[in-house]
């Protein structure tokens, strides 16, 4: 990913010149000593995850934390009793844990939201589609699920076998 430091409020970008309200940025150390509690819990699993699965910008500003593969692929913005976990993806999701009416951005993505006030609320689904959101903001495909083979010929079916 290419980064670009804006020279103006110091923050990195995934662009050069990248369009963004110039806001000054922060440490994390400084976002979290004015967080509330269930922050940086629900941060410490999003950005654990995310962190591993490839080259991320970590941007925390006074709304909240931003992570960027190139574009912006999820945030965390805190609120008076949760985090609401925002991502997009290329589609809009039919499932009761959104918190929010999906955002159609006309681009073939959607803006999806959740509200988050315990880590253990962010699952291997919601796992998944952060995996997903980071795929679609660095413009890559994810890998393969099926390791080692061949995700249309079952194991037990021995290819050098004649059919009968």
């Amino acid at each position: 990913m290419e980064r670009w430091t804006c020279p103006n409020c110091d923050r990195d970008f995934g662009r050069v010149n990248q369009g963004h309200m110039c806001s000054p940025g922060m440490s994390l150390e400084e976002y979290f000593a004015e967080a509330k509690p269930w922050e940086r819990p629900i941060y410490d699993v999003v950005a654990g995850h995310i962190t591993g699965l490839g080259d991320v910008i970590i941007d925390p500003i006074a709304m909240g934390i931003m992570f960027k593969n190139g574009p912006m692929l999820c945030e965390l913005r805190a609120k008076t009793k949760w985090t609401a976990l925002g991502f997009s993806l290329r589609r809009k999701l039919e499932t009761g844990r959104l918190s929010r009416k999906v955002v159609d951005y006309n681009n073939g993505k959607f803006f999806h939201v959740i509200n988050v006030d315990d880590p253990a609320q962010i699952d291997d689904e919601v796992l998944d589609w952060l995996t997903e959101a980071f795929h679609v903001a660095g413009g890559t495909q994810p890998p393969d699920p099926v390791a080692g083979g061949d995700g249309m010929v079952p194991d037990d079916i021995d290819l050098d076998d004649e059919l009968i």
